[in-house]
């Protein structure tokens, strides 16, 4: 199925200005603070608007489970080929594999998936850099906005990988984990793939964060951390499915709200 662009947006363009600003001009109007009543009443729409083309685009998709990783490695590096394997696996176990849509262990998830015949899913931003689709995607959806793209990989998914990533993976990693841990979503599996990569990481969460009771121990025993896309998936099957008991049933698309399927 051909990659689609549902949104369109527009290419942000390069800002030199210092300060609360950001490469795209209509973005700095709306961090400038408070502006006139129609100017934030015409932000409500278009978020409004953003919201339900993802809702419609990611409409049929199926359960999903959400893999997040750096944009920043190549197709020859050793993370590429564990995560394409991850990819690979989930959509084997027939779940849609759902990312961020760009390149690096994006790609490398959702070309598992499609080499194994399953669904790949692409939840792109609009960044200067990075923001190309990869080509292994069955339906790409571009967002203006994080809090909504966010949104669409955290509402459809019923488990998350890590796999290794920075400061976006963190951000994306470090918010399921309060969802999970305030009760805002169900306790759904949260997988850390490179135990090499994360442990110095878990080292920090159990020698700092525990230690002065800003988390709970329990907080950290439902993370599972490993090298092993089979035993990922395998959890992530317990999990969804037997714990949570995750039944699909399968939607039609509706021809009169000219809905399409995957």
């Amino acid at each position: 199925m051909p990659v689609e662009d549902l949104t369109a947006p527009e290419k942000p363009e390069a800002n030199p200005q210092w300060g609360k600003s950001t490469s795209s001009p209509e973005e700095e109007l709306f961090l400038e603070g408070p502006r006139g009543r129609s100017f934030e009443l015409g932000r409500a729409f278009r978020i409004f608007w953003e919201l339900i083309y993802g809702f419609r685009a990611l409409h049929f998709v199926g359960p999903c489970i959400t893999v997040f990783g750096s944009a920043r490695f190549a197709a020859d590096h050793p993370y590429y080929a564990l995560t394409r394997d991850l990819g690979a696996r989930i959509a084997r176990a027939q779940f849609t594999v759902m990312t961020g849509g760009g390149p690096g262990l994006m790609e490398a998830a959702n070309r598992g998936a499609k080499e194994a015949h399953g669904v790949s899913i692409g939840c792109n931003i609009v960044l200067p850099k990075e923001q190309k689709p990869n080509p292994y995607l069955d339906k790409w959806v571009e967002f203006r906005y994080f809090f909504i793209r966010k949104m669409m990989l955290v509402k459809y998914s019923y488990g998350f990988v890590a796999a290794p990533g920075g400061f976006g993976t963190l951000d994306e990693l470090f918010e399921v984990a309060t969802l999970i841990q305030t009760g805002k979503i169900k306790n759904f599996p949260l997988v850390l793939l490179g135990a090499e990569y994360w442990l110095p990481l878990l080292a920090f969460l159990r020698q700092s964060v525990l230690v002065n009771a800003a988390i709970d121990s329990k907080d950290l025993e439902d993370i599972l951390v490993t090298d092993s896309p089979a035993e990922a998936v395998a959890h992530i099957q317990r999990c969804a499915t037997e714990r949570f008991g995750l039944r699909y049933v399968r939607r039609e698309p509706a021809k009169i709200l000219f809905e399409r399927g995957i």
